[in-house]
């Protein structure tokens, strides 16, 4: 079903893109315009993260994070930067942002004791004591598309392009006391009460999306929104956003609500992660 969705939007963005080429002659030599921006985005963040096949003899878990606060968990705050090039009804933007986020409230839901293709679970929610997980993420975007509908107080564009998602973690973990069960071969495996461990992935997919704006009134409010979704591998993706913002003759300044999702096979650190929060931003025309 969800091939069945991404297949039938990908075709519609496409028509989108590509139907208004025969119109390319009659616009006009506009001059470039641009936009840079920079946001502060506070997401929680909540999923699950598996981290591989357990030595022979050992475990490895897996491991829920659900964090319930957001601007007291950043080590560093979310560094976020946005840049806008128009011409004409043709676009391109690229999006960087770069999140620490230390000390996430987590859980390890269960232990794999068998370093085989069978892996064998033992749930351990009800053992854990102190379970805190650290996340270092760059999120890079970088799409093109084209302006399919332009008014004086609406314009929409259709985009395409793809994603970047660079993450490295790390947990510790202290339970109530050591996980033993039977591993591959119906040998004695054991999963230890405290320790830690650390994963990392780089993730690439495909995207498409669109942009759109809206004026409200005859001032300076307006609301924007942005969604897209994606693949690649063993892997969907998708990301919205929503807000308000005042224009100045300078630029805007805006307040959104992010939300990003990511979505992998089982045998991936990323078995499903969410970050989403709110954003405030200031963008510069020129």
């Amino acid at each position: 079903m969800t091939e069945r969705i991404v297949s039938t939007t990908i075709l519609m963005v496409g028509l989108a893109l590509f139907a208004p080429l025969h119109a390319l002659a009659q616009e006009s030599d506009d001059d470039w315009k641009f936009s840079i921006g920079t946001y502060l985005w506070f997401p929680s963040v909540n999923g699950e993260l598996n981290y591989g096949s357990p030595p022979l003899g050992g475990g490895s878990p897996s491991v829920s994070i659900d964090s319930g606060s957001t601007l007291g968990d950043f080590d560093f705050a979310s560094l976020s930067l946005t840049g806008l090039a128009r011409k004409g009804r043709w676009v391109i933007g690229t999006d960087v942002i770069y999140l620490d986020m230390s000390d996430e409230v987590s859980t390890v839901s269960s232990v794999d004791l068998n370093p085989g293709s069978g892996p064998i679970n033992i749930a351990t929610a009800d053992l854990n004591a102190d379970t805190k997980s650290s996340l270092t993420s760059w999120v890079w975007t970088l799409a093109g598309g084209y302006t399919v509908v332009q008014k004086p107080k609406f314009n929409l564009d259709a985009i395409g392009g793809f994603r970047y998602f660079g993450l490295d973690t790390e947990t510790k973990w202290n339970l109530k006391g050591t996980v033993t069960g039977t591993g591959s071969g119906g040998n004695t495996a054991t999963f230890s009460k405290s320790g830690k461990v650390k994963g990392s992935d780089d993730i690439w997919t495909g995207i498409i999306g669109a942009r759109g704006h809206y004026q409200l009134g005859n001032g300076g409010w307006f609301t924007n929104f942005y969604a897209d979704i994606g693949s690649g591998s063993s892997t969907f993706t998708w990301q919205g956003l929503a807000g308000v913002g005042y224009a100045f003759h300078w630029g805007n300044v805006l307040l959104d609500y992010r939300y990003l999702y990511y979505d992998q096979d089982d045998d991936e650190l990323v078995d499903d992660l969410s970050f989403g929060g709110l954003a405030l931003g200031v963008n510069f025309q020129f």
